[in-house]
Protein backbone atom coordinates (compact mmCIF):
# COMPACT_ATOMS: atom_id res chain seq x y z
CA UNK A 1 0.00 0.00 0.00
CA UNK A 2 1.55 3.38 -0.89
CA UNK A 3 1.83 6.21 1.13
CA UNK A 4 -1.01 7.89 -0.03
CA UNK A 5 -3.24 5.22 -0.08
CA UNK A 6 -2.17 5.00 4.01
CA UNK A 7 -3.57 9.03 4.60
CA UNK A 8 -6.52 8.38 2.19
CA UNK A 9 -7.49 5.60 3.76
CA UNK A 10 -7.21 7.34 7.02
CA UNK A 11 -9.02 10.36 5.84
CA UNK A 12 -11.85 7.89 4.84
CA UNK A 13 -11.81 5.79 8.39
CA UNK A 14 -12.02 9.34 10.22
CA UNK A 15 -14.91 10.76 8.01
CA UNK A 16 -16.55 7.70 8.53
CA UNK A 17 -16.16 7.13 12.38
CA UNK A 18 -16.81 10.47 12.30
CA UNK A 19 -20.50 9.88 12.56
CA UNK A 20 -20.39 8.32 15.93
CA UNK A 21 -19.95 12.52 17.46
CA UNK A 22 -23.68 13.09 16.99
CA UNK A 23 -24.71 10.37 19.35
CA UNK A 24 -24.07 12.55 21.81
CA UNK A 25 -26.72 15.11 20.84
CA UNK A 26 -29.38 11.97 20.55
CA UNK A 27 -28.55 11.05 24.48
CA UNK A 28 -29.03 15.01 25.05
CA UNK A 29 -32.53 14.81 23.49
CA UNK A 30 -33.83 11.36 25.17
CA UNK A 31 -32.66 13.87 28.27
CA UNK A 32 -35.30 16.65 26.77
CA UNK A 33 -37.88 13.83 26.65
CA UNK A 34 -37.14 13.60 30.17
CA UNK A 35 -37.54 17.24 31.29
CA UNK A 36 -40.38 17.05 29.16
CA UNK A 37 -42.00 14.12 31.19
CA UNK A 38 -41.33 16.23 34.19
CA UNK A 39 -43.47 19.32 32.42
CA UNK A 40 -45.66 16.74 31.65
CA UNK A 41 -46.44 15.67 34.94
CA UNK A 42 -46.42 19.51 36.31
CA UNK A 43 -49.08 20.86 33.54
CA UNK A 44 -51.12 17.45 34.46
CA UNK A 45 -51.19 18.28 38.19
CA UNK A 46 -52.30 22.11 37.35
CA UNK A 47 -55.36 20.70 34.98
CA UNK A 48 -55.86 18.01 38.07
CA UNK A 49 -56.43 21.77 40.83
CA UNK A 50 -58.54 23.50 37.89
CA UNK A 51 -60.77 19.90 37.79
CA UNK A 52 -61.10 20.43 41.76
CA UNK A 53 -62.61 24.29 41.12
CA UNK A 54 -59.45 26.17 40.92
CA UNK A 55 -59.12 28.93 38.59
CA UNK A 56 -58.22 28.52 35.06
CA UNK A 57 -59.93 26.74 31.83
CA UNK A 58 -59.76 22.34 31.61
CA UNK A 59 -59.24 22.75 27.64
CA UNK A 60 -56.55 24.77 27.94
CA UNK A 61 -55.00 22.53 30.25
CA UNK A 62 -55.52 20.13 28.04
CA UNK A 63 -54.08 21.29 25.07
CA UNK A 64 -50.86 21.78 27.19
CA UNK A 65 -50.85 18.37 27.23
CA UNK A 66 -51.26 17.50 23.79
CA UNK A 67 -48.58 20.15 23.04
CA UNK A 68 -46.38 18.54 25.33
CA UNK A 69 -46.91 15.07 24.09
CA UNK A 70 -46.78 16.37 20.66
CA UNK A 71 -43.15 17.89 21.35
CA UNK A 72 -42.16 14.62 22.74
CA UNK A 73 -43.10 12.51 19.78
CA UNK A 74 -41.24 14.63 17.68
CA UNK A 75 -38.34 14.03 19.74
CA UNK A 76 -38.88 10.76 19.77
CA UNK A 77 -39.11 10.30 15.83
CA UNK A 78 -35.93 12.59 15.54
CA UNK A 79 -33.79 10.38 17.52
CA UNK A 80 -35.11 6.87 16.30
CA UNK A 81 -34.47 8.32 12.55
CA UNK A 82 -31.56 10.45 13.02
CA UNK A 83 -29.48 7.41 14.77
CA UNK A 84 -30.95 5.12 12.30
CA UNK A 85 -30.12 7.29 8.90
CA UNK A 86 -26.70 8.71 10.02
CA UNK A 87 -24.96 6.57 12.83
CA UNK A 88 -26.27 3.28 12.68
CA UNK A 89 -29.09 0.05 12.65
CA UNK A 90 -30.98 0.01 15.71
CA UNK A 91 -30.97 -3.75 16.09
CA UNK A 92 -32.47 -4.02 19.92
CA UNK A 93 -36.33 -4.38 18.82
CA UNK A 94 -36.22 -6.45 15.59
CA UNK A 95 -37.41 -10.05 17.56
CA UNK A 96 -39.10 -8.13 20.64
CA UNK A 97 -42.38 -7.43 18.68
CA UNK A 98 -42.61 -4.18 20.26
CA UNK A 99 -40.73 -2.21 17.09
CA UNK A 100 -42.40 1.05 15.72
CA UNK A 101 -43.93 -0.14 12.22
CA UNK A 102 -42.00 3.11 10.81
CA UNK A 103 -39.05 2.26 12.55
CA UNK A 104 -36.17 1.77 10.01
CA UNK A 105 -38.28 2.95 7.25
CA UNK A 106 -38.20 6.94 7.66
CA UNK A 107 -35.86 8.15 4.60
CA UNK A 108 -34.42 11.93 5.01
CA UNK A 109 -37.00 13.03 3.38
CA UNK A 110 -39.79 11.03 5.54
CA UNK A 111 -38.43 12.96 8.44
CA UNK A 112 -38.09 16.33 6.91
CA UNK A 113 -41.99 16.29 6.09
CA UNK A 114 -42.23 14.38 9.93
CA UNK A 115 -40.82 17.16 11.13
CA UNK A 116 -42.64 20.10 10.05
CA UNK A 117 -45.79 18.40 10.23
CA UNK A 118 -45.69 18.35 13.77
CA UNK A 119 -44.52 21.46 13.79
CA UNK A 120 -47.36 22.96 11.99
CA UNK A 121 -49.76 20.82 14.39
CA UNK A 122 -47.19 22.13 17.73
CA UNK A 123 -48.11 25.82 15.99
CA UNK A 124 -51.70 24.81 15.75
CA UNK A 125 -52.49 23.95 19.16
CA UNK A 126 -50.61 27.17 20.46
CA UNK A 127 -52.94 29.26 18.03
CA UNK A 128 -56.09 27.27 19.53
CA UNK A 129 -54.88 27.96 23.16
CA UNK A 130 -54.62 31.61 22.52
CA UNK A 131 -57.86 31.71 20.38
CA UNK A 132 -59.26 30.00 23.57
CA UNK A 133 -57.37 32.87 25.73
CA UNK A 134 -57.78 36.01 23.67
CA UNK A 135 -58.25 38.60 26.75
CA UNK A 136 -54.71 37.62 27.59
CA UNK A 137 -53.69 38.40 24.03
CA UNK A 138 -53.32 41.58 21.79
CA UNK A 139 -54.92 41.65 18.31
CA UNK A 140 -50.95 41.64 17.43
CA UNK A 141 -49.73 39.25 19.00
CA UNK A 142 -52.68 37.04 17.28
CA UNK A 143 -51.82 38.40 14.23
CA UNK A 144 -48.36 37.17 14.58
CA UNK A 145 -49.03 33.71 16.09
CA UNK A 146 -51.89 32.81 12.56
CA UNK A 147 -48.90 34.28 10.27
CA UNK A 148 -46.28 31.97 11.90
CA UNK A 149 -48.65 29.36 11.64
CA UNK A 150 -49.31 29.85 7.89
CA UNK A 151 -45.23 30.59 7.00
CA UNK A 152 -45.11 26.90 9.22
CA UNK A 153 -47.86 25.20 6.57
CA UNK A 154 -46.51 26.93 3.33
CA UNK A 155 -43.19 25.18 4.50
CA UNK A 156 -45.14 22.52 4.58
CA UNK A 157 -46.81 22.28 1.54
CA UNK A 158 -43.44 23.50 -0.25
CA UNK A 159 -41.29 20.27 1.24
CA UNK A 160 -44.25 17.80 0.17
CA UNK A 161 -44.13 19.25 -3.43
CA UNK A 162 -39.83 19.73 -3.55
CA UNK A 163 -39.55 15.78 -2.42
CA UNK A 164 -42.49 14.64 -4.74
CA UNK A 165 -40.66 16.63 -7.68
CA UNK A 166 -37.26 15.24 -6.62
CA UNK A 167 -39.08 11.85 -6.81
CA UNK A 168 -40.23 12.01 -10.47
CA UNK A 169 -36.48 12.67 -11.29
Amino acid sequence: MSQDNKYEDFLERTIFYSRWLLAPFYLALIGGIGALFFKLVKEFAAMIHVLLGGEGNVILSILGLVDITLVANLLVIVIFSGYENFISRLDVAHNSGDKPSWMGKVTYSDLKLKLIGSIVAISAIDLLKAFFNLKSHSSEELAWLVAIHCTFMISGVLFALMDKMAAKH
